[in-house]
């Protein structure tokens, strides 16, 4: 019979998840001790097995080696960054993936940044917190042009929403043309450099890659309106952190909002305790609905699975 492990701890919390995956494979075992698997932990999880779903575990040539066992890898979310795609070519290791299968939760994240930033409400709340009640005036994100770096999953539900729920003006940033998608949603392409100094509202859906890695360099924050908001939930290491930090505090960028960061948990305590800077701990996926989405798309990649190929599998990740 086909060994199957789960490492993901929400996975193996997750009782509907949990109980579909064992009617599919009754010998599955799960992450029970609810510990992050790094290193040897992470070796003697993945042993013995053919199959596995993870999550954010890190997935490298070397680990691959130390589990000759291991074929197929399932993967409960979407992003690659942690997972060497060469090494399982060249190891004959296949992926189970379907992209966009959070696409809703990260993009109503993003709105709700996008609002909360805008119309100030960590600041308003401090403010009644501390007897200090006063009028706290903010924008509108209607009347804000929005600039979506990545035409992907998200970011074409994210332009969508922003186009039809509040009419804003929507730039987009890709490398790749999705003329159908702008000329349905009159989401308006455009340069990098254009929608950065363009955008009220910058928010960022790329993979992180050697072609992606602090993409917002100094340079390009430099760009931004001073007014501007930037939002990260896509992946550590787009943004240049340390810049950002110093933009933000001098009023060179009006406010950011990161879920995601290069160093997890974030160590910079000094920007974390900025007063136009909020931070989520990486939940841009993490809402019921998209929990048992993510689980069961995993856990058809168990059974529908692929060799990946460089360029054509996973799309859009090479």
């Amino acid at each position: 019979m086909t060994r199957v492990t789960v490492l993901s701890r929400s996975f193996s919390r997750h009782p509907v998840l949990r109980a579909e995956l064992l009617a599919r494979y009754p010998d599955a075992s799960f992450n029970d001790a609810g510990v992050s698997l790094m290193g040897k932990k992470l070796i003697e999880a993945l042993r013995d097995h053919e199959k596995a779903i993870v999550a954010l575990e890190p997935i490298t040539a070397n680990l691959l080696d130390a589990v000759p066992e291991l074929r197929v890898i399932a993967k409960y979310g979407v992003g690659f960054d942690k997972i060497d795609l060469p090494a399982l070519i060249m190891r004959d290791v296949s992926l189970g993936w379907t992209g966009g299968v959070n696409r809703r939760s990260v993009t109503e994240l993003v709105i709700g940044f996008a609002l909360s930033m805008l119309r100030k409400l960590p600041e308003a709340n401090d403010a009644v917190c501390n007897d200090n009640w006063h009028q706290v005036v903010g924008r509108q994100l209607s009347d804000c042009t929005v600039g979506i770096i990545g035409c992907g999953h998200v970011g074409k539900d994210l332009g969508r929403m922003l186009r039809n729920g509040f009419g804003c003006k929507v730039l987009t940033h890709d490398i790749q043309d999705h003329a159908a998608y702008y000329a349905e949603t009159g989401v308006m392409p455009t340069s990098l450099d254009a929608l950065l100094s363009e955008a009220d509202v910058v928010s960022v859906h790329l993979p992180h890659d050697v072609s992606t890695a602090n993409i917002l360099n100094a340079e390009r924050l430099g760009m931004m309106k001073t007014s501007a908001i930037l939002i990260n939930t896509a992946r550590g290491g787009l943004v240049d952190e340390a810049t950002m930090k110093q933009m933000l505090k001098a009023g060179k960028l009006a406010g950011a909002a990161f879920d995601v960061f290069a160093c997890e948990p974030p160590e910079d305590q000094e920007l974390l305790g900025l007063p136009n800077f909020f931070a989520t701990p990486h939940v841009g996926g993490s809402t019921q609905e998209s929990i048992l989405a993510m689980g069961r798309a995993a856990i058809d990649g168990l059974d529908n699975y692929r060799a990946p190929e460089k360029g054509i599998f996973p799309p859009g990740l090479w």
